[in-house]
């Protein structure tokens, strides 16, 4: 950990993300660590193996609740915003959610890090800013951006908002646009979802779609190591990374996953696909990142032709991730479908 950066404010700290980073953040020698979460979809046992540290902090609040953010960050120097919606189908039934849940929050931890002079903003993004690219393998400086949901439309406004302040205030920024993040105390998701119904009803098991969303799969582990690694690496005002997998997972395969590690018997689970190439409304059926384990970075600053600036600052990574879902065996398909 650099000496600069020493005392963190994680807001949704109490996350399943979250929690993987207090834990992180402590375990490399913080100096302090402060959660900030209202705790709607976050848990206290998240935190449980780092509860009893005299480093950290637990400040139950609304970041909506401006004055209680700014007063809580006050005295730290980097702020990690992991503070958001976590339905990205709700918007279709609500379509406020994600500028009320989302645009909003990040707004507000902006003004936090500015009034407190925080050093640094961690902005957890994601591949939604990038929208419907289908076979197309999204660069960092893929241009336009279009969205096709609000919570994509969120993501990119909060990196906006970012952009702007660093160029303003000073408030440097890291926006990283997360796949689909998954390992232990995970509390949602596409596995998780599956996993629990084949508890419940083993015979038959629905899937949104037809079954060949195909997506990145990054464990959580791997997704705090590119974080600090942006933050850490990188001296420019504003930066923006992909944090994937360099292979890809289609609904299906992780349905028969889930169907192999709950152990159910060969062809007893009946597949009922809803139809259609995506999800639900908004849904990206296929998401591509383009060289997921190369640190790439552009430029935001007030001189001309902001964002235009591009180049490798880390070498890419030839191996592996270390970590993620593996494949299925083909030769061992688990369910049948319908």
């Amino acid at each position: 950990m650099t000496a600069t950066l020493r005392r963190f404010a994680v807001v949704g700290g109490a996350g399943f993300i979250g929690g993987h980073f207090v834990e992180h953040l402590l375990a490399r020698g913080a100096a302090q660590v402060t959660v900030y979460d209202n705790f709607s979809s976050g848990r206290r046992w998240h935190l449980a193996d780092v509860a009893d540290d005299p480093r950290l902090r637990i400040e139950a609040g609304e970041v909506g609740d401006l004055e209680h953010l700014v007063e809580t960050v006050a005295g730290h120097d980097t702020m990690i915003h992991l503070a958001s919606n976590p339905d990205i189908a709700a918007a279709a039934t609500n379509p406020a959610i994600d500028f009320d849940q989302g645009t909003l929050l990040t707004h507000h931890v902006a003004e936090a890090a500015r009034r407190n002079g925080v050093e640094l903003v961690l902005y957890a993004s994601g591949s939604g800013v990038y929208g419907d690219l289908g076979e197309v393998e999204a660069h960092e400086d893929h241009g336009p951006l279009l969205p096709t949901s609000t919570y994509g439309a969120s993501k990119l406004a909060g990196e906006a908002l970012l952009c702007s302040y660093a160029a303003m205030f000073d408030v440097s920024a890291r926006c990283y646009r997360f796949g689909n993040v998954v390992g232990p105390r995970q509390t949602h998701g596409v596995g998780f979802d599956f996993v629990r119904r084949l508890l419940v009803d083993p015979s038959r098991l629905r899937i949104l779609g037809n079954g060949r969303q195909s997506k990145s799969y990054v464990h959580v582990e791997d997704v705090i190591e590119a974080v600090m690694v942006g933050a850490e690496a990188v001296a420019e005002p504003f930066a923006a990374f992909n944090v994937a997998t360099a292979d890809y997972l289609t609904v299906t395969e992780i349905a028969e996953m889930a169907v192999e590690v709950l152990g159910l018997p060969a062809g007893q689970t009946e597949f009922e696909y809803t139809g259609g190439d995506r999800g639900w409304k908004g849904d990206v059926p296929i998401v591509l990142a383009k060289r997921p384990c190369a640190i790439r970075w552009r430029r935001c600053s007030s001189t001309p032709g902001l964002g235009s600036s591009t180049h490798d600052r880390l070498p890419p990574c030839h191996r592996q991730p270390r970590r993620g879902l593996p494949r299925p065996r083909w030769g061992a398909q688990r369910g049948r479908r319908a």
